[in-house]
């Protein structure tokens, strides 16, 4: 059991802060005073640091760099009127966090060096939480292999580290999407279900393609018939047909299960709705839209909260959206930032106090 006392911590002479201004910062291009860093050797884990952000010294061999063996978590904290920080559902990443490990042959990392090692470094950098609405402090925990050699092997070290970075939105205006008929993000018996690295740079291309026709993120279909709708871009999607919320399930193993996800469903279930985890296809999204059934869509992510869609694009056939007529969509938004920001009970119990 690692205990407070036993972090090794190192606090900077002067905070980058007083540099910088908090108002519509945007998303990851800042980075607090101080990071979280642990190594992983002989089969345990060392004592922890909390140290000033600085860059990291690694050999050229480093086994991550060549065989992807690398994981990640997005988390935020958030602060209220009263200027209590708190983090959103810290534990839920941290289980998530540790299957991705197992998945990709990792060591877990234990609950008192994740868990506490976010409460220590946001107690510290608890100045860099913006205190406006749709702010945040985002927090990203990752670990990768760090054997300095090169072979097809999982590694005997390990390196754990937690970096903070203030935001703004994600995604400041309703996003166009393309739905993707060449390139898959996962498959069945992959590891699309990990917060993986390698899910998010064999992204790029195609999303890149898509942006280069107008549309801000691709709609992934399933890799054997291209038919059944999985993620939106970095999010999880919903569809409101007819008064049903309907998400894709998670059965198959190729879709990440998010937090915010799971949150929506909740929020969603106590606004009366009935929510349908399943298999979905694009013919049917389509003849929900052609028969006006079709009511809201949009994405959900710890970065972009709740997306809204306003423009889904299959083959030739493009489907368009007034968000602005849109009640569901932002009354889960309105409804989870209240419990995010301390303006509303916390009946999940899903905010842990900094």
């Amino acid at each position: 059991m690692i205990v407070s006392e036993n972090f090794n911590i190192t606090k900077v002479n002067q905070s980058k802060l007083d540099g910088i201004s908090l108002d519509n910062v945007p998303f990851g291009k800042y980075f607090t005073d101080h990071m979280l860093e642990v190594d992983y050797e002989n089969g345990e884990w060392q004592t922890p640091s909390i140290k000033p952000y600085q860059p990291l010294s690694l050999a050229p061999s480093l086994a991550s760099l060549h065989y992807g063996q690398a994981i990640f978590e997005g988390i935020k904290a958030y602060k209220d009127a009263d200027g209590n920080a708190s983090i959103f559902r810290p534990y839920d990443n941290f289980k998530r966090f540790n299957l991705s490990a197992e998945r990709m042959e990792m060591p877990v990392v234990p609950e008192e060096i994740f868990i506490e090692g976010l409460r220590q470094l946001i107690a510290m950098d608890k100045e860099w939480i913006p205190a406006k609405p749709n702010h945040s402090l985002y927090i990203r925990p990752f670990m990768f292999s760090s054997d300095a050699a090169i072979g097809v092997r999982p590694s005997d070290k390990y390196k754990f580290l937690i970096i903070l970075s203030p935001t703004g939105p994600y995604y400041a205006a309703p996003m166009r999407i393309y739905v993707e008929e060449k390139y898959v993000r996962a498959v069945q018996g992959g590891y699309g279900n990990a917060k993986a690295a390698g899910n998010y740079g064999g992204a790029l291309h195609p999303s890149a393609l898509a942006q280069k026709q107008g549309y801000d993120q691709v709609l992934w279909m399933d890799a054997f018939e291209h038919k059944y709708v999985q993620e939106c871009g970095t999010m999880n999607a919903f569809f409101i047909i007819d008064n049903k919320a309907i998400t894709p399930g998670l059965e198959d193993g190729t879709i990440l299960a998010g937090v915010t996800r799971d949150s929506t469903m909740a929020i969603l279930k106590e606004m009366g709705y009935i929510v349908e985890e399943r298999k979905l296809s694009i013919d049917e999204i389509m003849d929900a839209y052609k028969s006006e059934k079709l009511n809201e869509i949009f994405g959900t992510g710890t970065a972009a909260t709740i997306s809204l869609i306003k423009e889904l694009k299959y083959k030739n056939f493009a489907m368009t959206f007034d968000v602005d007529k849109w009640t569901i969509a932002p009354e889960i938004k309105l409804r989870m930032d209240a419990i995010k920001y301390g303006e509303a009970p916390d009946n999940h119990r899903w905010m842990f106090r900094v």
